[in-house]
């Protein structure tokens, strides 16, 4: 029995993220109510936490010109994102932790072609990506006790999603309108960050970080491509396609998260 591709649309995303953002909530605050506080970071406390509002958006605008009597165009491209990410950590000194975490995002860019003689768009496309994923990351503390703590912090993860991408393209006075969906997509990215931890009790705390990200995907698309030769309206030809798409992006990133500092576990004296 073949496996089912994976494949999951927006609305899907949100609950997913809605469930387990409320359910990291009721953990967090039942975990508020119970442990006992601890006066300070050290060597052996072990912190868990979850980013729930990591997001970033890039935009740009390219013009081409030419000389006459050739036309140039505008090319405006916009990618934004969004990503929740529970870890859990362990200092392995006083200002150090390292630990593990899971990663689900959701990706959307565009891409709007136009050109400048007739205000046209000539080539757009819309694309969404989703990631589910495991990683690591290592967090460096300036400081370690009093209300604001400073860190740096590096990010690694990679994992697996799926993929789609719609669009259209004009050659001369002939538009191809294509659709594709791919499954099993891999992805890498890597993060560096700074920001700080504002202390709301001995036991929790609220990141606020802002940073530089990389990230790579490859996917394989199933894709239909429709020829309207002419572009009045009626399909000539329809094909089917297996491209390979390899995509990559640099960018800034802000988010917020929430981090619980869990004590060494210590015996109780009778």
């Amino acid at each position: 029995m073949s496996a089912r591709p994976l494949t999951v649309t927006f609305d899907t995303l949100i609950t997913i993220i809605s469930y387990m953002t409320r359910t990291v909530l009721l953990l967090f605050i039942t975990l508020i109510i119970v442990l006992p506080g601890i006066s300070q970071i050290k060597k052996g406390t072990r912190m868990v936490g979850a980013t729930v509002g990591s997001v970033f958006y890039n935009s740009g605008k390219s013009e081409y010109s030419y000389p006459p009597p050739t036309t140039g165009y505008t090319s405006n491209t916009s990618n934004y994102g969004l990503s929740f990410a529970p870890s859990m950590g362990w200092f392995i000194s006083d200002n150090t932790a390292i630990g593990a975490l899971i990663i689900l995002s959701y990706n959307k860019s565009k891409l709007n072609d136009k050109s400048d003689a007739t205000g046209n768009t000539f080539n757009k496309d819309n694309s969404t990506r989703f990631n589910i994923g495991l990683g690591g990351f290592a967090r460096n503390y300036f400081k370690t006790d009093g209300n604001l703590l400073p860190f740096g912090q590096l990010n690694l993860n990679f994992g697996t999603g799926s993929s789609t991408s719609k669009g259209f393209t004009f050659s001369g006075s002939d538009k191809y309108t294509y659709d594709g969906k791919s499954s099993g997509d891999f992805f890498a990215n890597a993060g560096l960050s700074i920001g700080f931890t504002k202390m709301l009790n001995n036991n929790t705390g609220l990141d606020f970080f802002a940073g530089y990200n990389y990230s790579y995907t490859k996917s394989t698309f199933k894709k239909r491509t429709d020829l309207d030769l002419g572009n009045n309206g009626s399909i000539d030809t329809k094909s089917e396609s297996n491209p390979t798409q390899k995509y990559t992006n640099h960018g800034a990133s802000i988010g917020v998260s929430f981090q619980i500092f869990l004590e060494r576990g210590k015996n109780n004296a009778h």
